[in-house]
């Protein structure tokens, strides 16, 4: 029978070959403003090119600092996410974006900063209209080269965006090579937890870095800009969304050299963030090199600063078997932690004195005053429920002990 169907024939369907798009009519206006044209395969884009010494300071610091923030890690003796090597071809970059979300939404800014010998390079490359598209992501090089981005917010917001753009020009376009990828916001968000209130990159320059922009335009107002170029052909205010985004790549690098300081302890901060890198080694198994952060916090801050450091450096005393220095750091940290880290408190001093210390009075008493923390705490019925269960067990279990 099947041969009676015979063979089926598929139609191949051909794909519409690439057109090259016309260059826009503003070709010349855009370059009197300062963007040099660059004409490719694909099309036309616009690019800009800055150059600085390693001697430039962007607030607190020189660029030129990278190269001693790399040595550090090169020479470090510790594993961490965040580390580079001067091997790799490190480059920042930030893209602006003619919305948040959605097919209809282009990345019109596409800007690099990297290190070139004795000098860092910007550059920029500018959509000179969404016809043209393909021509700027062509010229990126981002399907050519292999490199370590550096970004902030970048894994969650402009690389998504970058791969949504090229899946849509899959046809035409190269594959887009994977990249290694280091998201500054992420650590900037374990570094700076309950230090600084907002974690945008503005309130990090102001308040960590030294540099406070003058005349920069709001980040909500970049499409509107670009799309008022486009359509009127007068790049002039263009130039001012380029600028931001030369400042947030400039930002990107002393960033980097301001934290890799921070997790060597070479740079001034509070308490709070010291504690915050000593849980960011413990999270990361660095005992070592927590406990080394955490013991100088306990140190060398007042007491009222300490809590949470104590708190931390608790559960590292009592996992190298220190049980007395555990209870000390346990109970000293009480006083400034929060109610949910009371708890842990409470519950790890019950455990030491039931079972290593076999003092068990002073057990029942940590487990009454947890039980009753639980009782009065803002978690939900079902947990508080199932911790209460939990907890009255190890009552009943201490109490059956000390008869």
């Amino acid at each position: 029978m099947k041969k009676m169907l015979g063979k089926k024939t598929t139609e191949r369907v051909e794909q519409p070959k690439f057109t090259k798009p016309a260059p826009p009519l503003y070709k010349e206006r855009w370059q009197q403003a300062g963007l040099a044209v660059v004409d490719n395969d694909f099309g036309v884009l616009f690019k800009r090119e800055v150059r600085y010494p390693f001697d430039y300071k962007h607030g607190h610091y020189t660029l030129g600092e990278l190269v001693a923030a790399l040595e550090i890690w090169e020479n470090a003796d510790i594993e961490h996410p965040y580390a580079l090597h001067t091997k790799e071809r490190i480059v920042f970059w930030d893209t602006e974006t003619t919305g948040l979300k959605g097919t209809g939404t282009h990345i019109f800014l596409l800007g690099f900063l990297q290190q070139d010998e004795d000098e860092f390079v910007l550059t920029q490359y500018v959509l000179a209209d969404p016809a043209n598209e393909v021509a700027m992501l062509f010229e990126s090089k981002l399907w050519q080269r292999s490199t370590t981005l550096v970004s902030y917010n970048g894994k969650s917001f402009d690389w998504p965006q970058l791969e949504t753009r090229w899946t849509l020009n899959r046809q035409t376009l190269p594959p887009l090579k994977e990249q290694k990828h280091i998201d500054l916001l992420h650590s900037s968000k374990r570094l700076w937890k309950n230090d600084l209130e907002k974690m945008k990159l503005v309130q990090v320059e102001e308040e960590k870095l030294g540099f406070k922009r003058q005349g920069d335009i709001p980040g909500h107002l970049a499409p509107i800009i670009y799309f008022d170029a486009v359509k009127s052909g007068q790049a002039e205010v263009l130039m001012k969304v380029l600028l931001h985004n030369e400042w947030d790549l400039l930002s990107l690098i002393t960033l980097y050299i301001h934290q890799t300081k921070l997790l060597f302890s070479g740079e001034q901060e509070s308490a709070v963030t010291y504690t915050n890198v000593g849980k960011w080694y413990s999270d990361l198994k660095q005992q070592v090199a927590s406990e080394y952060v955490l013991t100088n916090v306990t140190e060398n801050y007042r007491e009222s600063e300490t809590a949470l450091a104590h708190f931390y450096l608790a559960f590292q005393h009592k996992r190298q078997g220190r049980y007395h220095e555990a209870i000390k750091a346990f109970e000293t940290s009480i006083i400034g932690i929060s109610n949910r880290q009371k708890i842990q408190a409470y519950e790890q001093l019950s455990m030491l004195h039931e079972h290593q210390i076999k003092a068990y009075d002073i057990a029942l008493l940590y487990a009454e005053k947890g039980f009753k923390l639980i009782q009065h705490s803002d978690l939900s019925f079902e947990q508080k429920e199932k911790q209460l269960v939990k907890w009255k067990k190890r009552y009943e279990r201490i109490q059956n002990k000390q008869q």
